[in-house]
């Protein structure tokens, strides 16, 4: 039992918080200010092996990431298949495959898709390459770019295309009249297509196929595109 004065010292004693300790208000006998007392100090103890254990975690994350970015040195990763903010800037599908002239929906039948054979390109790129003296004689509908030369997966529509008309047959080529053709800004080889001309090219397959009525049997692609 406390005497008198040990009961006023403690009567209103107020424990603050003070080296992990929280703050309590004490009114009563010693005995129980001994007991909040532990009774704190013990729930502060159990704390601390939770803490240690999100440190250690932490700490082995950055370990880990820093030795993954020195392995990978000049080599990063891909971006993976999309950064969305950089995606939806890209010009709608429908506006793509939009012309001046007007659509007939029997007008194509087929699709065919193939490489520039080039790692960079646009249209006016392309068409110079091929020995064009205007772009507006490249041979194909609509060029698919790889962001060496144009957007990466901005989808450009030819000359002949905006007029609807048919591809020129050549020596390299023996396609009807009503074959839409797809080039795709790469060399199959070295330089691949990208993410961004994959779904790309796969939302402008499906939009030209639902506008034109072509049948997934009458698309081509090259042997290692699919």
């Amino acid at each position: 039992m406390l005497d008198c004065a040990d009961y006023r010292m403690y009567k209103n004693f107020v424990l603050f918080q003070n080296s992990g300790y929280l703050p309590v208000f004490f009114r009563g006998p010693m005995r129980s200010y001994r007991a909040v007392r532990v009774a704190v100090r013990d729930t502060t103890m159990a704390k601390q092996p939770r803490v240690v254990k999100v440190l250690a975690a932490l700490l082995i994350s950055m370990t880990t990431g820093a030795v993954v970015l020195m392995a990978l040195g000049n080599h990063p990763p891909s971006a993976g298949p999309f950064c969305l903010s950089s995606y939806y800037r890209l010009d709608p599908i429908d506006k793509a495959i939009g012309s001046r002239a007007c659509q007939s929906p029997y007008r194509w039948n087929c699709i065919e898709i193939y490489y520039s054979g080039t790692r960079v390109g646009n249209i006016e790129q392309l068409a110079e390459t091929e020995g064009h003296a205007n772009p507006e004689d490249l041979n194909c509908h609509f060029v698919l770019c790889n962001g060496r030369g144009g957007g990466n997966g901005e989808i450009e529509s030819t000359e002949k295309w905006q007029r609807q008309w048919s591809i020129v047959p050549s020596r390299d080529w023996y396609g009807t009249g009503q074959t839409i053709r797809i080039c795709i800004i790469c060399d199959g080889k070295a330089i691949r297509p990208t993410n961004y001309q994959i779904k790309r090219l796969e939302l402008l397959v499906e939009a030209l196929c639902h506008k034109f009525n072509i049948p997934p049997k009458a698309i081509y692609y090259p042997r290692d595109c699919q």
